[in-house]
């Protein structure tokens, strides 16, 4: 392992059969401390420079006490596009995908403040209008982090059921799948502890939820979503899928190979 990130041969075929199997698998060392601070420092001003959220906690619903949400901040700052843009995280989410090209759909930087809520359980690919199951998301703290902050848990196994039931994240989401991974007997999983630069990363149709932050500190992550390059645009299922279709494919049509200007192949 290099000084600054995980080599590609320290992601194991173990750890790829691992993802398949589960849905999810943690990387230890994607990227280490001293390289990942400049960016740490950028992803911070950027998020109180880009943050409309000024509301107290308390007056805010489930969703908006889970996070702060910035979306998209490689457009706004260069030094947060050249974390986004890192060609070895490109190429451990296409490693983990089994495809030679990904795309990025967009990133996120999600802050989950000090006495901040849980994020409830949900699936991603409900909300993402494309033909393909492999995507991934990337989701890397910025900071050490441990239970108490608020980490990832996944319903393992999870995936392989695909879509469960069109639901956007909610107090809704929260009951609906909890019994759902109760009925199944899903084995809930994920890492006790993260060291900044550590990452998960998950398939779209994954459930998983994050805890709330016990602590007096700020739950600094970013992720970054890929797919793998060739995918079409479906027609939307639903107004969340069209939401995400203006959004993130600007200019584009459903059965269109997604590729719009904010979609570059990254690996």
């Amino acid at each position: 392992m290099s000084s600054q990130t995980a080599t590609l041969s320290a992601i194991s075929d173990e750890q790829r059969k691992d993802l398949w199997r589960d849905g999810h698998v943690v990387v230890r060392g994607l990227i280490s401390p001293d390289p990942l601070e400049p960016y740490r420092q950028a992803i911070n001003n950027a998020v109180r420079s880009y943050s409309t959220e000024n509301r107290h906690l308390e007056d805010r619903d489930t969703y908006g006490k889970a996070f702060l949400q910035i979306a998209n901040l490689w457009t706004k700052d260069d030094a947060v596009k050249r974390f986004v843009f890192n060609k070895r995280f490109a190429q451990t989410a296409a490693y983990l995908l089994g495809v030679e090209k990904v795309r990025l759909y967009h990133d996120q930087a999600l802050f989950k403040e000090p006495g901040g809520g849980h994020t409830p359980w949900h699936q991603d690919k409900f909300y993402w209008p494309l033909d393909t199951d492999k995507m991934i998301t990337m989701w890397v703290p910025l900071v050490d982090a441990d239970e108490e902050m608020g980490l990832m848990r996944f319903a393992s196994g999870s995936h392989k059921f695909g879509a469960v039931k069109s639901i956007e994240i909610s107090d809704e989401s929260e009951t609906f799948y909890s019994e759902y991974i109760s009925q199944h007997g899903f084995q809930i999983d994920g890492p006790s502890a993260m060291s900044a630069g550590d990452a998960t990363f998950h398939l779209g149709w994954t459930i998983h939820s994050a805890g709330p932050n016990r602590t007096s500190r700020m739950r600094e992550v970013m992720t970054v979503i890929y797919f793998a390059d060739g995918a079409q645009i479906t027609k939307p299922a639903d107004e969340f899928q069209r939401a995400d279709l203006d959004a993130w494919f600007p200019g584009q049509s459903p059965g269109e190979v997604a590729g719009s200007p904010l979609n570059p192949v990254l690996t």
